[in-house]
């Protein structure tokens, strides 16, 4: 009995000392499945979905008026250097049925008459955002005007290139033939600096004389007169006020653009002036419609202002007429 057991000891501990040599192949199998669960994973989420991708192309054809050309042959965009691509997207679906060519063909995509429309609308929008500015502008200057006791110092009006700000020479800042700034010449100039200085606009000063020629040693003619006059304002605003000269250019015109014909007797002092334009903001094209827009609002403000001083009298006498009664 013994013996037996001595014997079956003998047999397990043999059995337990066995190595099993294939213990390799669990870690080989786990590694193949983690690499095809890899591959599949990379290989769902290189599809294209292919509604979206059309949506995608055929939206952007028709935002910009012409086919995308970075998305022309999109159905490669996933097959670099010969690598599987996935299945090619068909755009037939999206496109109503037509062919890709069919669906995005730059003759069909380009509207012209949308385009100018929105080019017209955009203009549109930057003049009046342009012009609304300028009128503020506009209204602070009289308002500084007024506050200085000179409310009659300077005119307003809308050009193609901006807000004119007109200032008499005649006696207001220069004397007859001379180029000096007179004192309230200068009153004026501080009460317009400082609204000028704040703006982000180009500020171009112009002179301008009437017919009458001039001929002496300072000024041989009207050319002469009109630039030192348009210079002595920019030196001015300069030297007084501190605004830039990167933002002021001047230019003497003489006679040559009057406010009045000369057959008008008030274009001998009308036509001596200095003008101080505000540039307005916007592309060349659109300086005509700023001269518009802003010269049928300053009409309309002006037309406002009579009508309640209209009614204001019209109660007046109103009443004045009751009282009598």
């Amino acid at each position: 009995m013994s013996s037996g057991g001595g014997r079956r000891r003998a047999h397990e501990e043999e059995h337990e000392e066995h190595e099993n040599h294939e213990r390799w192949l669990v870690s080989y199998a786990d590694m193949m499945t983690l690499l095809m669960v890899l591959f599949i994973v990379m290989f769902a989420i290189s599809q294209v979905d292919e509604r979206k991708f059309a949506a995608l192309k055929t939206g952007l054809a028709a935002g910009f008026g012409a086919p995308v050309a970075i998305l022309t042959g999109g159905d490669q965009l996933l097959d670099p250097g010969g690598a599987v691509a996935p299945d090619s997207v068909n755009l037939a679906g999206a496109a109503g049925g037509k062919t890709p060519s069919a669906a995005l063909d730059p003759s069909r995509a380009v509207q012209p008459e949308q385009v100018a429309q929105l080019a017209k609308a955009q203009e549109q929008a930057q003049v009046a955002r342009e012009v609304e500015n300028l009128a503020k502008a506009q209204r602070e200057l009289k308002a500084a005007l007024a506050a200085k006791g000179l409310p009659k110092g300077a005119s307003f009006r809308f050009d193609e290139r901006g807000l004119v700000v007109t200032i008499a020479t005649d006696d207001v800042l220069f004397g007859s033939g001379g180029a000096t700034l007179s004192p309230k010449g200068r009153r004026i100039l501080d009460a317009l600096a400082p609204s000028l200085k704040k703006l982000p606009n180009r500020l171009s000063i112009d002179g301008h004389t009437n017919n009458i020629p001039i001929r002496t040693a300072q000024f041989p003619s009207n050319w002469e007169l009109s630039a030192d006059r348009a210079t002595g304002v920019l030196r001015y605003l300069r030297s007084g006020h501190g605004l830039p000269f990167g933002r002021m250019s001047a230019t003497g015109f003489a006679d040559t653009q009057p406010l009045l014909p000369a057959s008008d007797p008030r274009s001998v002092s009308a036509n001596r002036r200095v003008e101080i334009v505000v540039i307005a903001r916007v592309d060349d094209s659109a300086g005509r419609a700023v001269a518009e827009l802003g010269n049928k609002t300053e009409a309309a403000a002006t037309a406002a202002t009579a009508s309640k001083t209209s009614a204001s009298s019209k109660t007046s006498a109103s009443t004045s007429h009751d009282d009598g009664h």
